[in-house]
């Protein structure tokens, strides 16, 4: 695509502040235009017990067969720690990474293979690789932020694993005035709006508040069919599944939307 690709484009980019700056050069490359208003924000571990809690799970890791990053925030915080720790990863740990961007991170901390799925980004693609059906008896060691969905915990226990958390950050809600956050998207003119979880879904829902009926026929990207799904079913009229949360895919996405317009 040329570098006028996005021209006529105003994209509302959601995603935390520190994630944006791929993704936001990339459309401003391609003339499109951004509004950010971050709608989760990604925190550190504050409370002492939870520090000790993931310090102290990284310290067994050496009991664990499988180790899973289910985000590439969750490879930030804890690869570090890890790496600290571990000079030499522990032998025969399998380490799985969620996506390209997860695994891109984790291949900057830790000297070891890592195993992604090939077909896509979410829990039920982990869920399709071949080390993860024959787990029974396996201890595997999930890390994630605070919370989170439960389904690739729940169904690997249910293959027979023993499965951990090890929660290794927080995400934090960004308030903003409801009135105020849907004028500031009128007055910069977006027309593309953008999520990249369940949980920046929702929040856009209660931002978008008495306006939701109108900034529903917006076309909304959505990293996964699963968060598409979401959207419909909440309301959202022209949902676009990017298949991925990636700048790339993003941008893809934007492309052929510009071209269709």
């Amino acid at each position: 695509m040329s570098s006028d690709s996005l021209t006529g484009l105003h994209v509302l980019i959601t995603r935390p502040t520190e994630q944006q700056q791929a993704l936001r050069e990339s459309i401003e490359s391609h003339s499109g235009k951004v509004l950010s208003l971050p709608l989760i924000e990604i925190q550190a571990l504050q409370q002492a017990d939870a520090i000790q809690a993931i310090t102290d799970q990284i310290q067994q890791l050496g009991n664990y067969q499988i180790l899973i990053f289910v985000s590439s925030n969750a490879a930030k915080f804890a690869g570090q720690l890890i790496a600290d720790f571990w000079p030499q990863f522990p032998p025969g740990l399998s380490t799985i990474a969620v996506g390209p961007a997860t695994a891109k991170t984790l291949s900057l901390l830790l000297d070891v293979d890592i195993i992604q799925p090939s077909g896509g980004v979410t829990s039920e693609d982990l869920l399709k690789l071949p080390l993860l059906n024959d787990v029974g008896g396996k201890k595997i060691a999930i890390v994630r932020a605070q919370g989170g969905r439960e389904l690739l915990a729940g169904t690997l226990r249910a293959r027979g694993a023993q499965v951990d958390y090890l929660e290794a950050y927080r995400r934090t809600p960004v308030d903003y005035d409801a009135a105020g956050f849907c004028e500031r998207l009128k007055t910069a003119g977006v027309n593309v709006l953008t999520v990249t979880s369940s949980e920046s879904l929702h929040r856009l829902q209660t931002m978008l508040a008495d306006n939701k009926e109108q900034m529903s026929l917006l076309p909304l990207l959505v990293p996964s069919e699963r968060i598409a799904r979401q959207a419909r079913e909440s309301g959202f009229v022209k949902v676009i599944n990017a298949n991925g949360a990636d700048p790339e895919n993003f941008l893809r996405a934007l492309e052929l939307l510009a071209s269709s317009n």
